[in-house]
């Protein structure tokens, strides 16, 4: 028997009137669940997960070990601040209403996270159905700070640690939030034009992908780049910081359902399966054209695996996550091989060949393979 029928026949034994008793449903509909609460408060640590260790991790067992703790300071400076400058005015701008310009950007109203108390609540995707607004805010807390430190991998070992958090405040501000705003707030132009994306495919890896292509250009190439060595320098830590990665994007994927229920399970699965068929289709396509895979292939195919699926994750069946965690695996590889090179940019970490081309096949894909309205 659900809570909502429990209460209407309680207030019927005891003799409420029909107004009074539709004024105690509605207010039980809106006291948000412990399991969701639980739920979302543990994806917000599985999302932190990724970025500190798990990102920087990643990150610095690619770059050469002369560069590792610059990296590794770098991510999670980046976090500090950018959690920072969500609380501050981060969250008010991406989800508030701009009024005149609601369809791009929010406004002041909750500067310094004003008006939100321990008993404010934020919409699910349920009607009647909340969480607390203070941990829906810790949650997209987790979602800008990674989008800014996925950037660093573009511009590693040639950029200084001033210049790097200025740019990362900089293009928090001016590109990730109007964006955040435009996909998910009520009245954001790509909101309201019905755009896809269930858990960051455009507001999180498109959006860092393109920003690291564009600064690994304007910044040039590294000194010595095509010429001088310039191997990872300890594989197992960006097999370590890519587990780190997997486990962490439950909280990303199946978080962003902001309930504990059966769309959640189905974000669940979709993100073991379209990250296994990633890693398997970077693995087969490296062997058939290198004669034989590699760790660092694996990894890479997970994560663009992960990447692909993140639009997709609650929105499209199991096999559709298959499909497109596969394709997203062989077309990355090319991404970082093919495209980098017949280009000719040092995205010195293959930012935009994995996040900014995964995003691309996660965001078209969705809309092919999408099973629910």
């Amino acid at each position: 028997m659900n809570i909502r029928l429990g209460l209407m026949m309680l207030a019927a034994l005891l003799g409420f009137s029909g107004v009074a008793m539709a004024d105690e449903v509605a207010a039980a509909a809106h006291v948000p669940d412990k399991g969701d609460t639980a739920w979302m408060m543990l994806s917000t640590l599985l999302v932190i997960l990724m970025i500190v260790p798990g990102v920087a991790l990643f990150y610095g067992g690619l770059v050469r070990a002369k560069n590792m703790l610059s990296v590794l300071t770098q991510v999670m400076a980046i976090f500090c601040m950018i959690s920072l400058l969500w609380a501050i005015y981060g969250y008010s701008l991406a989800f508030g209403d701009g009024g005149s310009l609601n369809w791009m950007i929010g406004d002041f109203s909750k500067l310094f996270l004003a008006g939100i108390t321990a008993d404010s609540t934020a919409a699910t995707f349920t009607d009647g159905v909340v969480i607390p607004e203070l941990v829906f805010v810790s949650f997209q807390l987790t979602f800008a700070a990674i989008t800014v430190a996925l950037i660093v991998g573009g511009l590693a070992e040639r950029v200084k640690f001033s210049a790097l958090m200025i740019f990362g405040a900089l293009w928090f501000t001016f590109s990730y939030l109007p964006i955040t705003h435009m996909v998910w707030a009520t009245g954001g132009y790509l909101f309201e034009a019905g755009d896809l994306d269930f858990a960051g495919g455009t507001v999180v890896h498109i959006n860092a992908g393109i920003a690291a292509l564009v600064g690994a250009i304007v910044l040039g190439k590294r000194v010595g780049f095509g010429r001088d060595p310039m191997q990872p320098h300890n594989l197992p830590m960006t097999m370590i910081g890519a587990s780190l990665l997997w486990v962490g994007w439950f909280g990303f994927n199946a978080g962003s359902n902001l309930e504990a229920n059966g769309g959640a399970g189905l974000a669940f699965i979709n993100t073991i399966l379209a990250t296994a068929a990633g890693g398997m289709a970077w693995m087969l396509t490296e062997w058939l054209l290198r004669g034989k895979p590699s760790m660092l292939g694996v990894a890479s195919g997970v994560v663009a695996g992960l990447v692909a699926v993140t639009p997709a994750a609650g929105l499209v069946g199991p096999m559709g996550a298959i499909v497109l965690g596969a394709i997203a695996g062989a077309l990355c590889l090319w991404g970082v091989t093919g495209l980098k090179k017949m280009l000719g940019y040092d995205d010195s970490l293959d930012v935009f060949g994995i996040h900014g081309l995964g995003g691309i096949i996660g965001a078209i894909g969705t809309g092919i393979f999408v099973s629910q309205p």
